[in-house]
């Protein structure tokens, strides 16, 4: 295994489970890739590499999560709550999809988007007849106001990637998933105590007590292959390891990466950014937001806020070209403060933390997505995971858990196995 992202964590931990031996190689210090925490000295405080909305749905992560004993290191409402806010006109609405396994609570008045008509929701079924080559905006745009204050930043959130170009067909999933099996399938989740609680450190403690090696700054080079293209060697950086005929070789590294590594390899090749600020609020700050911890903007330069522990962190995706995070970030803080209704003292800007992704994932167009390598477009013994594969999800990481099963399940049916059933209970 190289790479123990969410992607190359999950497909150790399914053949792991399986009993089959695995070693993951990684070549930073730590597990997790983008979704991961860290403990940031200048807030003195626990963020995210990134926020992350997931949802009660997503099936590829809950089965992970039970499979690696972290289950309960989400959490959320209980139902399925969208609060939005509108900077320009100052005006607050919740999407509120219900509990229920139907999503009925549209065709309540005071549950629907300000502005939508029944007819718009009507017309969001579009979304499972999306040809090829469609754009959200093409689909969803004669859904009026529905489309501006649901669709349009639900989509930019899901697909990093602007809605005039974002590829319509990749939004289907969603909503056959979870938006069209109700508001129980809809519940927004956040993990509790950070992603790496969630995800990385549950994965690594579940791989060692089954006897997997993780080996950390080894970066993989290049791999050797022999005449009928089969891998016989991964050379490290520190070293080569011979593989095999009984081996199996999962790539679970970026597009670019794997591209570098494996000859004549298509994958994609553009690529969307996201910015993320993290701000310390001042403890003069007593006002805590309600359930659920998380609004969506209009309006303004963010586009999410997700508030834990006493810091609020902010959101901007589909970001293109060399972004200068710190001169958004006077700006994101505007929209902090007149979101949360800060005035004087507390109005300051005060310690904050920019992290900017450049390369947070592919661009989800359908020229790139029509790019992405199934998970067995590698040589003979190698497979591919990661979110930029063709799961028929988003670059999400419910994409990229679910490319890591994938990975798994092909290079356990290689070798005459089969993975372990659904550990979902």
């Amino acid at each position: 295994m190289v790479g123990a992202g969410v992607a190359g964590l999950s497909a150790a931990c399914e053949l792991s489970a399986s009993g089959v031996r695995v070693a993951v190689h990684e070549a930073t210090g730590h597990a997790g890739g983008r979704c991961r925490s860290f403990h940031d000295e200048s807030l003195g405080a626990l963020i995210d590499n990134g926020s992350h909305l997931m949802l009660s749905g997503n099936t590829s992560i809950q089965r992970f999560l039970a499979l690696i004993g972290a289950r309960d290191s989400l959490s959320g409402p209980v139902s399925a709550r969208f609060p939005f806010l509108d900077l320009a006109t100052g005006e607050r609405w919740t999407v509120d999809l219900g509990n229920g396994r139907i999503p009925g609570r549209p065709f309540s008045r005071d549950a629907r988007v300000p502005g939508a008509r029944l007819a718009d929701y009507a017309r969001s079924l579009r979304l499972l007849n999306a040809s090829q080559g469609s754009s959200i905006d093409e689909v969803l745009s004669p859904c009026g106001q529905l489309h501006e204050r649901f669709w349009k930043p639900v989509s930019i959130a899901v697909l990093n990637t602007e809605p005039e170009r974002a590829a319509a067909t990749l939004m289907k999933p969603v909503l056959r998933e979870t938006i069209g099996r109700g508001g129980r399938a809809c519940r927004p989740l956040t993990a509790k105590q950070g992603l790496s609680s969630a995800f990385a450190d549950p994965a690594v403690a579940f791989l060692a007590g089954n006897g997997a090696e993780l080996r950390f700054r080894t970066r993989l080079r290049s791999i050797t292959l022999s005449e009928p293209g089969r891998v016989t060697a991964l050379c490290f950086r520190d070293g080569e390891i011979q593989v095999g005929p009984d081996d199996r070789v999962i790539l679970a590294v970026p597009a670019r990466v794997a591209e570098e590594l494996v000859p004549d390899l298509c994958t994609p090749d553009e690529h969307r950014g996201i910015v993320n600020v993290h701000f310390r609020m001042p403890e003069s700050v007593s006002r805590a937001p309600e359930d659920p911890p998380f609004l969506g903007l209009l309006g303004g330069t963010a586009e999410w806020l997700f508030w834990r522990d006493g810091t609020v962190s902010a959101t901007v995706s589909a970001c293109q070209g060399d972004v200068d995070g710190r001169s958004m970030a006077g700006a994101i803080w505007g929209d902090v403060r007149r979101s949360l209704d800060l005035e004087g003292d507390a109005a300051r800007m005060p310690p904050h933390r920019v992290i900017v992704e450049r390369m947070a994932t592919i661009a989800q167009t359908p020229e790139q997505v029509a790019r992405r390598p199934g998970s067995d477009a590698g040589p003979l013994g190698v497979f591919l995971a990661g979110d930029w594969t063709d799961t028929g999800l988003p670059a999400t990481i419910e994409g990229a858990v679910r490319s890591g099963r994938l990975a798994a399940e092909l290079a356990a049916g290689s070798m005459g196995q089969a993975l372990m059933g659904d550990p979902v209970r």
